[in-house]
């Protein structure tokens, strides 16, 4: 199977698309040859992901094509891909209803794919850690490949953060800083 990873997050608004998106455009860039992917019936992140691609963006929605497509389809997508970034749906554990169907953790499972959560760490410090351990060990068939800290305030907001990170085993991929010029609002 193709090398790939999950971009999720907590909720809705802390980043997905903009860190997937720009993930999958620097890697396009350095040569990589990315296949794009959403979690969900989603028609909006697929043409960014395209854009930064050059590969048609694909949904990926157990809740449309039931769980035995899920790989297949993947791996039709991922064909003569490098890497697959598969960016999630609402926080990782959204599914259908109550349950956990068709969220972004359960095509993670389906894929057994590594997931790395974007955090929106604005207003917030130690409280991050708390937040990611509650994350990491919800649901101990996800596996963690790291985090993202997404509108981080500055560098000692930054350190404070990872400082307290540091006792959580999930690793800091990276910290991206505040900043109202490259701001992206919701496109519905």
């Amino acid at each position: 199977m193709v090398a790939r990873l999950v971009i999720a997050a907590p909720a809705s608004g802390a980043g997905k698309t903009t860190v997937a998106t720009g993930l999958m455009a620097a890697l396009t860039r350095r040569g990589t040859r990315v296949s794009p992917h959403k979690v969900g019936p989603d028609y909006i992140d697929p043409g960014y992901h395209a854009l930064a691609t050059g590969r048609p963006g694909r949904n990926l929605d157990p809740w449309l094509v039931g769980e035995e497509l899920i790989a297949p389809l993947f791996l039709h997508g991922a064909a003569g891909a490098d890497l697959a970034v598969i960016e999630g749906v609402m926080g990782l554990y959204d599914g259908a209803g109550t349950s956990e169907f068709a969220s972004t953790a359960h095509v993670a499972r389906l894929l057994q794919a590594p997931v790395v959560l974007v955090v929106d760490a604005a207003r917030q410090s130690r409280s991050v850690a708390a937040l990611v351990h509650g994350f990491a060990s919800y649901d101990t068939r996800i596996r963690f490949g790291g985090v993202i800290l997404n509108r981080v305030g500055s560098a000692r907001h930054e350190e404070l953060c990872r400082a307290a990170l540091a006792e959580s085993g999930v690793p800091v991929l990276g910290a991206i800083h505040r900043s109202d010029h490259v701001a992206t609002p919701s496109r519905h």
